[in-house]
């Protein structure tokens, strides 16, 4: 100690002697006799070493004959000088430029936004798809009740009465049913009576509410996409009309320790038109009267209604006559939605559903068949519905008098497919054979049948733009009608002057 002492005092002495600075300096590391050192500069050298995470230090000072290493620098080793007493001791060269912050920062920066991002995502993605499913498939009224009654009974409510509730709240635009409570309240207070009838879907049984008939529709649960889609159609705003089933009420319900699908409607005794027209004969003008309600049905669905409280374009794609109802007053209602399509012009929204269920084989159009439909066209969905209304044409005139003749029911195409046709079967007929059914001479003796023959014949056009919208054909019998009105008129008068 006593010899650095003396080292120390020696180099002040030359130093004031030749006027050169000397300074003390932190020293540590190789060539250090303690923690401090004297000369002309202080000096930090950092190593990176071989594994770039740890780095060796050197600390200490310059002679005059060492100077010029100051300027030395590569990549993995770094060197600073300073001129000042201790000047390097706190100096360290590595932490800006240390190549696993600048990597560890890069993470931070760019890829833990992306993780959050996508954790944000996943939730709301999963959050507006369940909102856009409430909305769509209006759900409010969906809520089931896992009760162990065989059957739903019914219940005094007050004086209120089915014509009062469907009076109440079917003129207000808000669909064609019961607001969703409503309708919640009288599906548990309906009486089943007696299965009138069974399907590929379910049953049918009439039932009692409030003293009145009501039909329900039982689906199964795996036609539960039938049912939703029904639900969903039948809720459309302003889509009541003399001409289209009367929707009630759907719900949810237990049975027997199983699920129910439920879909209540209007009850009439005269069941579907191929009932009817299996046990009863029509004159020409009920014929007509029969032709005339169901094209207003179509009409109804086919048209889209602009306005706040609008209605969208449908197309039933499933119009047979066991989908078609017939009233007391012998008009026809059109039922079974549970396949239709849905289009708004605004936005050119077309709704399909996601029923993988196909129409009836016998009533579908030659371009279902060879599966040349543009399924992203609307109207390729409409002039289908006319095809089939054709052959519904077809069945009614069948089981018209005419000169005190009448044919037996028969559906179409009876004497070219199988009962149970394939859908082979009926592409050979219809798209390869190009054949109709067959229309009897008689038929054109008649004003009222020979005109239904044109229109049909209209409807059945291989070519789907060929044939007549649903608008056009309401407007000609409509105008056939009112022909027969005027004679029938003018015929009375004459009677009347005559007596």
């Amino acid at each position: 100690m006593l010899q650095k002492n003396i080292w120390v005092l020696s180099l002040a002495i030359v130093t004031s002697a030749t006027n050169v600075n000397y300074y003390n300096c932190t020293c540590e590391g190789n060539g250090c006799w303690g923690k401090t050192c004297v000369g002309r500069t202080c000096f930090v050298t950092e190593e990176r070493l071989t594994n770039l995470r740890d780095i060796h230090r050197v600390q200490g000072c310059f002679n005059s004959q060492l100077i010029e290493h100051c300027s030395g620098r590569t990549e993995n080793t770094r060197i600073n000088c300073c001129y000042s007493d201790f000047c390097n001791a706190n100096i360290t060269l590595f932490i800006i430029e240390d190549k696993e912050p600048v990597v560890t920062s890069l993470v931070l920066v760019t890829v833990l936004p992306i993780v959050l991002f996508l954790i944000l995502l996943i939730p709301l993605t999963f959050l507006f798809w369940k909102l856009k499913q409430s909305s769509r498939k209006k759900s409010l009224a969906r809520l089931i009740d896992f009760g162990n009654a065989d059957i739903v009974n019914a219940s005094t409510v007050g004086d209120s009465t089915l014509g009062d509730l469907l009076d109440d709240y079917c003129t207000t635009g808000s669909g064609s049913g019961l607001p969703f409570l409503v309708q919640r309240t009288v599906a548990r207070q309906v009486t089943l009576l007696k299965c009138v009838g069974k399907g590929r879907y379910g049953e049918v049984w009439r039932g009692m509410w409030q003293g009145e008939n009501v039909a329900v529709k039982i689906f199964s649960s795996r036609d539960e996409q039938s049912w939703f889609r029904e639900t969903e159609i039948y809720n459309t705003v302003l889509l009541r009309h003399e001409n289209i089933l009367g929707f009630i009420a759907s719900d949810m319900t237990s049975r027997n320790s199983s699920t129910q699908l439920w879909l209540i409607t209007h009850y009439y005794d005269n069941g579907s038109l191929y009932d009817y027209l299996q046990r009863t004969t029509v004159d020409p003008e009920e014929c007509l009267q029969l032709a005339v309600s169901i094209i207003c049905g179509l009409v109804h669905l086919h048209v889209e209604i602009f306005g706040t409280q609008g209605k969208p374009a449908i197309a039933h794609r499933d119009l047979k006559s066991r989908n078609i109802l017939v009233k007391a007053n012998k008009q026809c209602c059109i039922a079974d939605l549970g396949l239709a399509v849905v289009h708004c012009q605004n936005g050119d929204y077309l709704d399909i559903g996601n029923n993988p269920r196909v129409g009836t084989k016998r009533y579908m159009a030659p371009e279902v068949l060879d599966e040349t439909i543009r399924t992203d066209s609307f109207e390729s969905y409409k002039q289908t519905d006319v095809w089939a209304y054709g052959l519904v044409l077809w069945e009614i005139c069948r089981r018209t008098i005419i000169n005190g003749m009448v044919e037996d029911y028969k559906p179409p195409f009876f004497d070219m497919v199988p009962h149970d046709p394939s859908f082979d079967d009926m592409k050979k007929v219809v798209c390869i054979d190009q054949q109709r059914p067959n229309i009897p001479n008689t038929w054109h003796l008649h004003k009222v049948l020979s005109e239904l023959t044109k229109t049909m014949r209209e409807c059945w056009f291989q070519s789907p733009s060929a044939r007549l919208t649903a608008l056009r054909i309401k407007k000609t019998l409509n105008n056939l009608k009112n022909s027969l009105d005027q004679s029938s008129t003018i015929s009375m008068h004459i009677l009347k002057t005559n007596d």
